[in-house]
């Protein structure tokens, strides 16, 4: 078989291979590594999960459904987390010998909080970049996301540009008309790098009490259900992040090698894994060996030749 090269270069850091686990879905990362057959070592980078200024509980359960058929899951967990102090102080040094590239995530309720968060990560020698989560809610602009205003957006990326020299990921809500024209206001803020697409807005209903199934009422949808909705995003970020030279960190349903080369040509230098990482996080290894021969297969040497490698029809 040919030989492939699976390091891609993303934002200023090298990773080992395109595949990163996506924020939520491996929690601090040490809790990966207490799984049979895991190491962390097998990814390009992991992404912890969100935190904020304080401590939040998050919402109240049940917070994850799964949809019919297995096409994917349900969330509303509602940023639980410990708070960035805690997280930085407790969490983070056991990751120091983590053997992958870790990006830590900022989530907040202002723009002044955002950079507060992100300038604490990013002061730790271990986080190597900060996702900066403007798909959360805001709950100052009746709880839409901060991603869903160009110019909102932009200034929640040029705060946080402007605390750290780390790499800034910012990543982006689907829930907009033109995501291309958040991605554009964040690049000019200073992005060094862009992520989407995050979970859809979903419904699920028990047709017996008449009620939702999950407490929250509403949840983020994610899985291969949403799929090719993230795809058309990534690749309409592509016609204004490629050009600039940012590079786009995209998924959505990635659970096999062909999954993840559809998000590569479609614009993607690296891809995210989440839901995949939650039903069977030993999966990664077998998705990576199917990754090596499928870019093989198409007579390529290197994965990150196949970035925005997609041929439309005339």
């Amino acid at each position: 078989m040919t030989s492939v090269d699976l390091s891609v270069e993303f934002a200023g850091l090298t990773l080992r291979n395109p595949l990163v686990a996506a924020s939520g879905t491996s929690g601090w990362g040490t809790e990966l590594e207490r799984i049979e057959g895991f190491s962390n070592e097998l990814l390009g980078a992991l992404i912890l999960k969100s935190v904020t200024l304080e401590p939040r509980l998050g919402n109240p359960t049940p917070r994850i459904v799964e949809t019919a058929g297995g096409a994917g899951l349900i969330n509303a967990i509602g940023l639980e987390n410990p708070g960035v102090d805690k997280g930085v102080a407790d969490y983070l040094p056991l990751l120091a010998d983590a053997g992958t590239v870790i990006i830590g995530n900022a989530a907040a309720g202002s723009v002044e909080e955002f950079a507060e968060v992100a300038g604490r990560l990013c002061a730790s020698p271990v986080v190597q970049a900060v996702e900066v989560n403007i798909s959360c809610p805001n709950v100052h602009n009746a709880r839409l996301p901060f991603g869903t205003d160009p110019a909102v957006a932009a200034s929640v990326i040029a705060a946080v540009r402007g605390v750290t020299d780390k790499p800034v990921i910012a990543k982006l809500t689907p829930s907009v008309t033109c995501v291309a024209a958040i991605a554009q206001a964040c690049i000019e803020a200073g992005a060094d790098a862009l992520s989407l697409t995050n979970t859809f807005p979903a419904l699920a209903i028990d047709a017996l009490t008449r009620r939702p199934l999950i407490a929250n009422n509403f949840g983020g949808l994610s899985g291969p259900a949403i799929k090719p909705l993230a795809l058309k995003k990534v690749h309409e970020v592509y016609q204004v992040a490629g050009p600039a030279g940012v590079p786009i960190l995209g998924g959505g349903g990635i659970v096999a090698a062909s999954d993840a080369v559809e998000f590569l040509l479609a614009g993607a230098r690296a891809f995210s894994v989440g839901t995949l990482m939650l039903r069977q996080a030993t999966a990664v290894a077998a998705l990576l060996d199917a990754l090596r021969r499928l870019v093989a297969a198409q007579g390529e040497t290197r994965v990150a030749d196949l970035t925005g490698g997609l041929v439309l029809h005339d």
